[in-house]
């Protein structure tokens, strides 16, 4: 039976020794309320057994995890948690907020995950990728977050958090996992944010994101990189396989450079610096910062400076501009344009 989503009824109750039985497990959790059921799973022989109990009461079953977990039976400490649907029933998940979370200490479960996570919010969906040959860990895996605002939070605040004695990534998780650290080293080697940094004017908060040939999509990018900063805007160029993303702050671009240059996005390797590189954008900045800029800067600008702008493009002097121009500019000259004529 399928619980209902917001009053759950049934536990998972996991590392298990192997002695203990179905009887015991309901002995221990009856004396918090009445069980209807009680469900073992043995088959995996490579894990600990772990088993499924339900409650006639959401309450009943709530107040047994947070009795019954971390408790120890037959001298090991158990871990209780909601049970999540069998993969039979699985809802679909596929429009829920995914998180990838990388360098697991391969002794890490699903159910550590789920546990570490669990207090952002509730998890439609958690799994630590195995090794279909060995059933061992990969080092990493995904968890799934109805709300949105939940996965930002858990992306945020569990990014570098210790797990089993090793600190943690976290990213939105349409990225496939990183390539091994060789194909990284050849193609790029990691940049450092202190050299990053002073490579472009403080006002340049755009960066250039190269190399994605196929899959290239805005919403991949915002995925990608939503966890460096708030983004401002984005271009994306799928036939040139390139994209140019503007941060709110010149730091969060320069993370961000750092963070995903080398990393391996839709089975390519990308580039990534600052935007201001971009040679076919700079051969036509007009057109650049007209058309696909020009409605988009005047609300800016209008917004910002109000009582300078008269009409649209009659802009005042170049002082009260430079500043926002520069960071809006993708790939373009840093001179406005209508100051370029001086330097013919």
């Amino acid at each position: 039976v399928m619980d209902d989503e917001s009053h759950p009824k049934t536990l998972y109750v996991g590392n298990l020794s192997r002695d203990v039985t179905e009887i015991l497990i309901l002995q221990l959790f009856t004396q918090i309320g009445p069980c209807k059921s009680c469900k073992m799973i043995t088959e995996h022989t490579s894990n600990d057994p772990y088993c499924f109990v339900e409650f006639f009461e959401h309450r009943d079953a709530a107040a047994a995890l947070a009795a019954m977990n971390g408790r120890k039976i037959l001298g090991k400490e158990v871990k209780v948690n909601w049970a999540t649907t069998p993969s039979s029933q699985k809802k679909d998940t596929s429009n829920h907020f995914h998180v990838f979370v990388g360098d697991l200490n391969p002794e890490i479960s699903t159910e550590d995950v789920k546990a570490a996570f669990a207090p952002f919010g509730k998890i439609s969906d958690a799994r630590v990728v195995k090794d279909m040959t060995t059933g061992k860990s990969k080092g990493y895996g995904f968890v799934s977050f109805y709300n949105k605002l939940d996965a930002e939070n858990a992306i945020i605040n569990m990014a570098g958090q210790w797990l089993g004695g090793r600190q943690i990534r976290t990213n939105w998780a349409t990225r496939k996992p990183p390539a091994p650290k060789s194909v990284q080293d050849n193609a790029s080697k990691q940049l450092r944010f202190d050299d990053v940094v002073t490579r472009s004017s403080p006002q340049n908060c755009t960066v250039y994101c190269g190399g994605i040939q196929s899959g290239l999509s805005e919403h991949l990018m915002r995925q990608t990189f939503s966890p460096f900063g708030q983004i401002m805007e984005v271009r994306v160029f799928p036939e040139k396989g390139y994209s140019f993303i503007r941060f709110s702050s010149h730091d969060s671009a320069a993370h961000a450079i750092v963070s995903v240059n080398g990393t391996v996005i839709e089975g390519h390797i990308v580039k990534c610096f600052w935007g201001k590189e971009s040679p076919d954008m700079a051969k036509n900045p007009q057109q650049v910062e007209y058309n696909q800029w020009g409605q988009w800067n005047q609300q800016q600008q209008q917004q910002q400076y109000g009582q300078y702008v008269t009409n649209g493009w009659q802009v005042p002097s170049y002082s009260m501009y430079g500043q926002t121009w520069n960071q809006q500019g993708f790939g373009v000259d840093p001179t406005p344009l209508w100051e370029q004529h001086n330097h013919d």
